[in-house]
C-alpha cells in the first residue's frame, strides 16, 4: 500500500508541475512578438544625416524686439574644432527668417573663443564696438544674442567679451561696460 500511495503522490506532483508550467507559459510569460518594422528601418540614414545636430541661435524679433531662438540643423563637424567661435560666426551671418535680425555688426570678426571653467572668453574685433548702430538697447541686444546662444550649451554659464584681446572695454557711443562677464537673463 505504501508503494501505491507513493506512486499516486508522484503522479499527482508531476501533473501539478506540468499544469503549472502550462499556466505560466499561456498566461503569465507571454512571449513578445517582434514585428518587421521594429527591426527594419523605414529608410537608410546617410552619413551626412548622422552628423547633423540641432542648435539654437538667438536673434532679435523685428516686430517686438524680443530675443527669439532660431533652430538650425547643422553638420556637427562645424562645431568640433571651436563650437563657441562657430556659433558666434553664425550669429554674425544673421538669421534665416525674415522676422528676425541680428544686432551684431556684420564687420565684426571673432578673433578667438575659449572655454575657461564655465565661462566663454570671447575675443571680438574692434568693429563690434565701433560699428554698433542704434542706442544702448540695441547694443545690449547684440551682447545678449551672443550670451543667450552660448549659454544654450550645458558647459557655458557666462560670457566675457574681450575686444582685440583686451579686457575692460566699453562702447564709445554709450555707457555699456564689458568688464564683467555676462550671464543669461532668465
Amino acid at each position: 500500500m505504501n508503494k501505491k500511495l507513493f506512486i499516486k503522490i508522484i503522479i499527482i506532483t508531476i501533473l501539478l508541475v506540468v499544469i503549472g508550467l502550462l499556466i505560466y507559459i499561456k498566461f503569465i510569460n507571454k512571449p513578445t512578438k517582434i514585428t518587421e518594422t521594429e527591426i527594419t528601418p523605414l529608410e537608410e540614414i546617410t552619413d551626412e544625416q548622422e552628423r547633423q545636430t540641432m542648435i539654437s541661435l538667438y536673434f532679435t524679433n523685428t516686430e517686438n524686439y524680443v530675443l527669439m531662438p532660431e533652430a538650425r540643423v547643422v553638420d556637427a563637424k562645424l562645431l568640433l574644432e571651436n563650437p563657441y567661435k562657430a556659433l558666434v560666426e553664425m550669429l554674425i551671418a544673421g538669421p534665416k527668417s525674415d522676422k528676425l535680425k541680428t544686432n551684431i555688426p556684420k564687420e565684426t570678426k571673432v578673433n578667438n573663443a575659449e572655454l575657461v571653467g564655465d565661462m566663454v572668453k570671447l575675443d571680438l574685433s574692434q568693429e563690434f564696438l565701433n560699428n554698433q548702430v542704434g542706442d544702448i538697447e540695441i547694443a545690449s541686444k547684440s551682447i545678449y544674442e551672443i550670451v543667450d546662444t552660448l549659454t544654450e550649451l550645458n558647459e557655458v554659464n557666462s560670457v566675457k567679451i574681450l575686444i582685440n584681446g583686451e579686457e575692460n572695454k566699453k562702447f564709445d557711443s554709450f555707457d555699456l561696460d564689458l568688464s564683467e562677464p555676462f550671464v543669461r537673463a532668465r
